[in-house]
């Protein structure tokens, strides 16, 4: 392999999962470990990321990415990528006149669907990702139908996220309610359900969804290492 793999990181569990989840593709792959890719993460504080998102500030969030894509650019990375789901908007500005390309999250998850023959979904996530444009406009170009959960369950999703996810903790009482809103999502006509947040997987599995899951950032992953292998 000769890509190198850049991974600017957002949330800390997220891109520890998104690495994990990059890794296990690449074993199940059976290609010799010793010519596997190099991955290099970079991350700017939290913190920082939280507050430009909770401001709906895109440019803000770039300038942060598009300083992770210089960096890894510097340690040799040939393209980048971010695993959280709510900073994607901001990949907009940070490719302008980046050294390395990104790849766009909302662009695979349209293609798993199409290939599995998904026409309706739902989603997972915070309040941003369920209610905004993140998917909504990519999946609809491809003619796939985006439900958004109701709106208690999605004050209890960002609630769970924020509260509990993102620092790797996920109480029974929180799994259940994810668990309802993914039931709720069949009993609307969904197929499947996207894990729009990276943490996601902490709280919701294919082994107990009772419809098909699409993990955005596992999809991503697969996606990254066989655009390493060319």
């Amino acid at each position: 392999m000769s890509g190198h793999i850049g991974i600017a990181g957002v949330s800390p569990e997220g891109a520890a999962l998104f690495f994990q989840s990059a890794n296990r593709h690449l074993a199940e792959t059976g290609r010799d470990s010793r010519h596997w890719p190099r991955i290099t993460l970079h991350n700017e504080p939290f913190g920082i990321y939280l507050d430009a998102v909770r401001d709906r500030d895109w440019m803000r969030v770039g300038a942060l990415l598009r300083r992770s894509a210089d960096k890894l650019a510097g340690c040799g990375a040939t393209f980048c990528l971010t695993p959280d789901n709510a900073v994607q908007h901001g990949i907009h500005v940070a490719e302008v006149g980046s050294p390395i390309p990104w790849i766009s999250m909302p662009e695979l998850i349209a293609d798993a669907l199409v290939e599995a023959g998904c026409k309706t979904v739902g989603i997972i996530g915070t309040k941003l990702v369920t209610t905004g444009s993140t998917y909504q406009t990519m999946l609809g170009l491809r003619g796939i139908h985006l439900l958004a959960p109701e709106d208690d369950e999605i004050e209890d999703l960002d609630s769970i996220i924020y509260q509990e996810l993102i620092f790797g903790r996920c109480s029974s009482r929180s799994r259940d309610r994810v668990i309802g809103v993914v039931e709720q999502f069949q009993k609307r006509g969904c197929e499947g359900v996207i894990l729009g947040c990276s943490e996601a997987p902490l709280v919701i599995t294919p082994d107990i969804s009772p419809i098909a899951v699409f993990d955005a950032a596992q999809i991503l992953a697969v996606g990254a290492v066989e655009r390493a292998a060319g």
